[in-house]
């Protein structure tokens, strides 16, 4: 009797659980099976209510960087030696994985070496980002480190020393007071699809690591810009090398880069940045989060097998995608990495930022904010950027 009454007792926290959140990873919990809640766990970056913590260590995200760009310049190599139906096949699973692996080298591994949280000691972290950076045509660590923790201030944030701003407000010449439609515009033709800032954004990636203060950086820097090629040229694999390494270390990278940069940070109201206080913090960053509300109606009908096939076609090829190669590593807990980013419980985002969601996040006036969707995220922000007066931040010379 006591064991069922446990267990009734477990299913009633569990389903007070449910209720009390109403997002749309609760409903997936609500709504799903067990057998695929791991899975949505990780393509939304959000726990099931009630789930177990997962403990990686911070060398885990090492490890998967590496072996996503080795899975991926492997299958590149065998799509070139296949018949053509399956090369494609593999060819787009190729760029896939080595984009994704680039990805988490810069947005998990370098930069958390930054914060010196992957490593045990200082010096090891900083090895480790100085090579990151050259070979994958990084800033230069030392200078990307400084940038960063200004990025990190609330008196720079959103300011000519910002990062963020740097990109958004000048390398993408973006401005306060435009019309969120021609926001839109600029981010799509001067941006996204323009050939120009590709270009200019790959010659900034380039001078940056070859042309740093430290010899030695950019002698590495140039060696594996320059080996490869030539290794590649000699034994007449050069279209080879230039689909399967060199797109996805500057086209596609650079594409996940806007998409990602674009959807981190808003611009609050004039007050608010003025203060920069902790409701400045709180109201510049919120959670982006891969998925959609799954459907109400149920799959034994036809509009529900049509809704729920829609909903499993978007979170199978839109935002895995989305997840896979832009929202990388704890990029979609971008907010909790604000509010705690010195904590080391950010190899375990998806758990840590709940628990500080479930705490009405401590020492912050305001408990965190999210968007459901990577589009959605960017249009919200360019609406913040659209409705904030010239002179609140500052404009680029162009």
């Amino acid at each position: 009797m006591s064991t069922i009454v446990a267990e009734i007792g477990d299913a009633g926290a569990r389903g007070a659980a449910l209720t009390a959140r109403r997002d749309p990873r609760a409903e997936m919990a609500a709504r799903l099976p067990a057998a695929v809640q791991p899975f949505l766990s990780w393509l939304t970056a959000r726990p099931a209510p009630e789930e177990a913590e997962v403990a990686r260590s911070p060398t885990h995200f090492v490890y998967q960087a590496c072996l996503l760009v080795a899975a991926g310049l492997l299958l590149g190599v065998l799509s070139t030696i296949v018949p053509m139906v399956t090369g494609a096949f593999l060819l787009f699973a190729s760029l896939t994985l080595t984009t994704s692996g680039l990805g988490l080298f810069q947005v998990v591994v370098f930069h958390h070496c930054a914060h010196g949280t992957v490593f045990r000691t200082w010096e090891r972290n900083r090895a480790v980002g100085r090579l990151i950076s050259a070979v994958f045509l990084f800033k230069h660590f030392d200078h990307y480190r400084k940038e960063h923790m200004h990025h990190h201030s609330a008196r720079k944030l959103l300011t000519e020393e910002d990062e963020f701003a740097d990109f958004v407000l000048g390398m993408c010449r973006l401005e306060p007071e435009l019309p969120k439609r021609e926001l839109w515009r600029r981010v799509l033709v001067n941006v996204v699809f323009s050939p120009g800032f590709h270009l200019r954004f790959l010659l900034r990636r380039m001078r940056a690591a070859m042309r740093s203060h430290d010899p030695r950086h950019n002698v590495v820097a140039m060696a594996a810009f320059a080996l490869p090629v030539l290794a590649s040229t000699l034994a007449g694999h050069a279209l080879t090398y230039l689909v399967i390494w060199f797109l996805p270390l500057t086209l596609f990278l650079q594409w996940a880069t806007i998409g990602r940069i674009l959807c981190e940070h808003r611009f609050p109201e004039p007050a608010l940045i003025a203060a920069r206080d902790k409701e400045f913090v709180c109201l510049a960053t919120a959670g982006v989060f891969p998925g959609a509300h799954p459907p109400r109606d149920s799959a034994w009908s036809l509009a529900g097998l049509v809704a729920w096939s829609g909903w499993w076609l978007n979170m199978l090829t839109v935002q895995l995608l989305v997840r896979v190669i832009v929202l990388v590593g704890d990029a979609p807990c971008h907010d909790f990495h604000h509010r705690r980013p010195s904590t080391k419980q950010w190899t375990d985002y998806i758990h840590a930022r709940q628990r500080d969601v479930d705490a009405g996040c401590p020492g912050f006036p305001r408990n965190y904010g999210e968007t459901w969707g990577l589009f959605r995220a960017i249009d919200e922000n360019l609406a913040t950027l659209s409705a904030t007066p010239k002179g609140v931040v500052p404009i680029w010379p162009h």
